[in-house]
């Protein structure tokens, strides 16, 4: 897979911007080896909180393919946006990860599952997500996650804390 690659920006310290494309390669194949891993669990989980046994292979197979295709559609979006300068930054990777929520709800669908319960919060939030499956947290993801996650957010604000206390923008 490709990795992120950013251009530096000349005004940062290059020591900075080699350890924040370090730290979002190290986030963007976190996510990669995750996502599909995310799919297939959360039809598993959510398929048996509801059936009271696993799923079937058939829709095993289908999280699977799922999985594949969540990884697909958002991994270049997610790479583009860490390869980004980080004050062109309009999103960040969880607003991302949160739009594969409609990959493993169309398997779920598909296999007769019935929408859960959410508070009033979470459907102001995610009306989409009517198996409450948005990620709040890398770790949500996969606990294998949360660190790089932590790890690029601390060198994101470096560099941009760094950038404004030189008084340059990005």
């Amino acid at each position: 897979m490709a990795g992120v690659h950013r251009e530096p920006n000349p005004l940062d310290d290059p020591g900075d911007a080699a350890a924040l494309r370090g730290y979002a390669e190290a986030l963007a194949d976190a996510i990669a080896a995750a996502l599909p891993l995310w799919v297939e669990r959360a039809v598993a989980q959510r398929y048996e909180a509801w059936a009271g046994h696993p799923p079937p292979a058939g829709v095993i197979a289908s999280a699977g393919a799922a999985g594949r295709a969540a990884l697909g559609a958002l991994e270049p979006r997610l790479r583009e946006l860490l390869g980004t300068d980080v004050d062109a930054q309009r999103t960040n990777p969880l607003a991302i990860l949160r739009s594969a929520v409609p990959y493993p709800s169309a398997v779920l669908h598909a296999a007769g599952v019935p929408a859960v319960v959410r508070d009033g919060q979470a459907e102001r939030l995610f009306p989409d997500d009517v198996y409450g499956l948005s990620v709040a947290t890398f770790a949500d993801l996969h606990p294998s996650v949360h660190e790089p996650g932590l790890g690029w957010g601390a060198a994101k604000a470096h560099v941009v804390l760094a950038r404004r206390r030189a008084g340059r923008p990005g």
